[in-house]
C-alpha cells in the first residue's frame, strides 16, 4: 500500500507525553540562555546620545489597542486601523553587530548600547495624515519601503526589526510598517495564519492609498515569513479588483516566504501579466520552514526550494522571479537559518541599495563569493540536479543556541505540533508550474 501523507491539524494525535517533549525540545534552549526581553519598551525615553542613529516610522496595525503605554497594541484583532509615527534610537555601530537587534536587558534603556524608542504620536486613521507624514519624511527618490513582519511577531517586536532593517539596510525610501494581529505565542500558529486572511484588506487598502498618492513616484514592499503570505493575498486581491496590481507597486521581495508552493503559483497567476518585480530569498536550511513542510503535507514551502532545478529554475526565468539562495551562508545569528536576510550585512545591505530601487543583483556585487547564488532571468546556468529539494530536519537536532528575541528567530516554527520528527518522502511538488500568469497559461476546462 502506498504511504498516505497526513494531514491532521497541528498537535492531532498526539497525546499529552508527545506535546509536553515537543514543548520542552522548543522551550528548553530558550530557558537556558534566557530569552525575551522585557515589556513596555514602547514608552518613549526623551534623551539625547552622541553617536546614536534615528528611525523615523509610519506604523499601520489592525490590532486591538492596549492600555499600556509601552505595548501600545495585543495579538488580538480589530475593526479599524491605527496609525503611529514612531520614532526608535539605534546605538552607535561601535556597540553593536549589523543585522542584530539590540533589546534592553531593563528599564530605562540605555541608548548607547539599547534600541530605545524615543517618540510615539497617535495619528488619525485618514488619508490627510498618511499624506501629511509622506510630505515630511519622502526622500528624494520618493519611494516608498512597506514591511510586512511574520510569525510570532509582537508589536514591539516588529517595530524594532524594521528600525534595525532601515537603518542597516540604508534604504533609500520611507519607511512604512504593516502590522497585522499575531498571538507573539508559540502555539498559536493557527490564529495567525487567520489573522493574515483577516488583514489582506487592510494591506491592500494600504498599499492601493500609497499608489494613489501623487506624492509617492514608487512603491516596494519587503515581507518575510508567514507576511510574504499575507502580502501574496493583498496583491492578488488587488489584481483580481482592479484588473492589475497597481503600477506604482515596482518591487516585492518575499524573505523565507511560507506558503505553500502550489499556493504561491495559483496566487502568482492572479496577477496576471503586469506584476511587479519579484526577489525571492530561500534557503534550504530553513529550519522553521522545514517543520512548516512535514506538517503541511509534504508540500514544499517556497522557501525552502532548490531554484536551480526543474521546474522551478524555468518557470523563474519566464516570470522575471529572481531567485537568492541564502544555503551556503552562515549568517551570524540566524540560529534557525530563518532571517538570514536581515542578520547578513552583505544581504541587508543590498534590499536597501539595490532591491528597494528596483535594481538586479549578482554574486560580486553581493560580496558574499561561493555564499549565495542568484538565479535572475535570463542569466540561469545549467540545471542542477535537484539534489536539494528535501529538507528534513528532526526536532531532536534543533540547534540550542536561540537568540534573545526569540519572536523574530522561530517565526513559523511551532504552532504545527502534528509534525514527527523524521524523513518526509521526496517528491517534486507539481505547483511551480502554475507561475505562469494566466494571461500566457489559459485554465483547462
Amino acid at each position: 500500500m502506498p504511504r498516505r501523507t497526513s494531514l491532521r491539524r497541528p498537535g492531532e494525535g498526539l497525546s499529552r507525553a508527545q506535546l509536553a517533549v515537543l514543548a520542552l525540545v522548543l522551550f528548553l534552549p530558550c530557558l537556558l540562555a534566557g530569552c525575551g526581553h522585557v515589556v513596555g519598551v514602547l514608552a518613549p525615553v526623551a534623551v539625547t546620545t552622541p553617536g546614536t542613529s534615528r528611525v523615523d516610522m509610519l506604523v499601520v496595525t489592525t490590532r486591538a489597542p492596549s492600555k499600556d503605554p509601552g505595548i501600545l497594541f495585543t495579538g488580538r484583532r480589530d475593526l479599524n486601523f491605527s496609525v503611529n509615527e514612531i520614532t526608535v534610537s539605534i546605538p552607535p555601530d561601535s556597540a553593536r553587530r549589523i543585522g542584530e537587534v539590540q533589546w534592553p536587558a531593563r528599564l530605562p534603556p540605555n541608548p548607547a548600547r539599547d534600541f530605545t524608542t524615543v517618540a510615539v504620536k497617535q495619528l488619525p486613521p485618514d488619508k490627510a495624515s498618511g499624506n501629511a507624514w509622506l510630505r515630511e519624511h519622502l526622500p528624494k527618490s520618493r519611494t516608498v519601503l512597506v514591511f510586512v513582519h511574520g510569525f510570532n511577531n509582537r508589536y514591539e517586536d516588529a517595530v524594532y526589526r524594521f528600525a534595525q532593517i532601515v537603518h542597516d539596510s540604508h534604504a533609500d525610501a520611507a519607511p512604512i510598517l504593516f502590522t497585522w494581529p499575531s498571538a507573539g505565542k508559540l502555539f498559536d500558529y493557527n490564529y495567525d495564519r487567520e489573522s493574515t486572511l483577516y488583514s489582506r484588506d487592510g494591506l491592500e487598502t494600504v498599499l492601493k492609498l500609497l499608489a494613489e498618492d501623487p506624492q509617492v513616484s514608487e512603491v516596494s514592499v519587503l515581507a518575510h515569513s508567514m507576511g510574504t503570505y499575507l502580502t501574496m493575498e493583498s496583491l492578488r486581491q488587488m489584481a483580481i479588483r482592479d484588473g492589475r496590481v497597481a503600477p506604482k507597486i515596482k518591487n516585492v521581495i518575499l524573505a523565507s516566504p511560507d506558503i505553500d508552493i502550489d499556493v504561491f503559483g495559483r496566487q502568482f497567476r492572479d496577477l496576471g501579466g503586469h506584476h511587479p518585480r519579484f526577489t525571492v530569498f530561500v534557503s534550504r536550511d530553513d529550519r522553521a520552514l522545514a517543520v512548516s513542510r512535514f506538517v503541511a503535507g509534504n508540500v514544499n514551502r517556497l522557501g525552502q526550494i532548490n531554484p536551480e532545478v526543474e521546474p522551478y529554475r524555468t518557470e523563474a526565468e519566464k516570470n522575471d522571479i529572481t531567485f537568492i539562495d541564502l544555503t551556503k551562508l552562515k549568517a551570524p545569528g540566524a540560529d534557525l537559518n530563518h532571517d538570514k536576510f536581515a542578520a547578513s550585512p552583505q544581504i541587508v545591505r543590498a534590499i536597501g541599495t539595490r532591491l528597494v530601487n528596483g535594481q538586479s543583483l549578482s554574486e560580486s556585487q553581493i560580496g558574499l563569493g561561493d555564499e549565495i547564488t542568484v538565479l535572475a532571468a535570463g542569466t540561469a546556468k545549467a540545471v542542477g540536479t535537484g539534489a536539494g529539494l528535501l529538507v528534513s530536519t528532526p526536532l531532536s537536532v534543533i540547534d540550542p543556541a536561540t537568540r534573545r528575541n526569540l519572536g523574530s528567530q522561530v517565526d513559523d516554527f511551532t504552532g504545527q505540533l502534528g509534525v514527527r520528527a523524521g524523513n518526509a518522502s521526496q517528491q517534486e511538488s507539481p505547483g511551480a508550474e502554475l507561475l505562469t500568469p494566466a494571461a500566457a497559461k489559459p485554465e483547462k476546462p
